[in-house]
């Protein structure tokens, strides 16, 4: 099947490929009961999601002393290495890039998480050889700032205008748009629908399914 508007389609991962949003923000709120810290709330703990973890931790706890953010980053990535291992892949992911795969789109991951946290995860549900090009919040600027979309691109020599970021949080829309891509929410992941409705992404799913079917139809 010719495609119809773009060559390069990049997922966010947590959140939008893996349901590991619960999870997060129970390790970060679990690293602040730790250091005898504010627990921040589920609301707050859930908007930093997609962000690198140094910079997450510094926008979910803005009043506590900065040599507290290393710390938390510390005992977030103790609590969340002890459960990785238990997240799974939203029912029909597999199978959706599977076909994207199958139709040769080229595929790739931008991330707030690190270089080793992907790759373990990758490696966990089997889609390692599956992506082009990834790009994590640890080897670049992290997100909204374009630079994971622009080195993708330079990367697999392909351009931005016919590339899509999908994800499911407004720092993952306004990449897109920061770097002149288009942006494609999903709703079952870390912000609120009318929080990433503001971005004005070019679509929005309410599941997998959907997102399966609209990209089947006019990616």
């Amino acid at each position: 099947m010719a495609r119809k508007q773009f060559d390069l389609i990049v997922f966010d991962w947590d959140g939008t490929l893996i349901d590991s949003t619960s999870t997060i923000v129970k390790c970060i709120q679990a690293s602040a009961k730790d250091l005898g810290l504010p627990i921040p709330t589920e609301l707050l703990a859930s908007h930093v999601i997609g962000l690198g973890l140094q910079e997450a931790m510094q926008l979910v706890m803005p009043d506590v002393e900065p040599k507290y953010h290393a710390r938390m980053a510390e005992r977030y990535r103790y609590h969340y290495l002890s459960r990785d291992h238990e997240l799974a892949l939203f029912p029909g992911v597999y199978e959706m890039l599977q076909e994207l795969s199958q139709q040769a789109y080229f595929l790739a991951v931008a991330t707030g998480k690190s270089r080793v946290g992907l790759n373990r995860s990758l490696n966990a549900v089997k889609l390692l050889s599956l992506f082009d090009a990834t790009r994590c919040a640890d080897e670049t600027f992290s997100k909204p700032h374009p630079a994971m979309l622009q080195e993708l691109t330079r990367e697999l020599g392909q351009d931005m205008r016919r590339t899509v970021m999908i994800g499911d949080t407004s720092h993952d829309l306004l990449m897109a748009s920061n770097a002149g891509a288009a942006g494609i929410a999903v709703e079952y992941g870390a912000h609120p629908v009318a929080q990433l409705q503001a971005c004005n992404p070019l679509y929005s799913a309410a599941t997998v399914a959907e997102l399966h079917q609209w990209l089947s139809e006019h990616a």
